[in-house]
């Protein structure tokens, strides 16, 4: 069965997609810590992180490094953190958050709420950044 991030690759279930080339998909976090919070995740379902194929983790870092950029542009932030954890969905995924403290990157935290003509404006910012 394909994961939630395939079926939205598919073009199933809709996302507010901030960048998109062959390889892989930035899309908001509809959970975010952080306005802004991003995931980047590769086309090629595979469940670990570091069980993708070298060519597909060697290109993901400058990917999600142009989507980060446009996010520190577009997200008063310090900086944009990175975090790889995996748990959540069985589809190898990073968390781009901009963050000003470490406790941004809680995330045993809450989580923010917002209604879907504010995710749709906070992706066109990030995507024209």
């Amino acid at each position: 069965m394909p994961s939630i991030f395939t079926r939205i690759i598919n073009g199933e279930i809709p996302c507010y997609k901030v960048a998109e080339d062959e390889r892989f998909l930035a899309f908001l976090d509809i959970n975010p810590l952080k306005e802004g919070h991003t995931l980047v995740v590769p086309k090629l379902e595979i469940d670990r992180f570091f069980d993708l194929p070298q060519e597909v983790l060697s290109g993901m870092l400058p990917f999600a490094q142009g989507v980060a950029r446009r996010i520190a542009k577009a997200v008063p932030c310090d900086r944009v953190g990175v975090s790889v954890i995996g748990l959540e969905v069985p589809h190898a995924h990073m968390h781009l958050i901009p963050i000003d403290r470490m406790s941004d990157m809680d995330f045993a935290g809450p989580k923010l709420m917002y209604a879907p003509e504010e995710f749709a404006a906070i992706a066109e910012r990030i995507r024209m950044a």
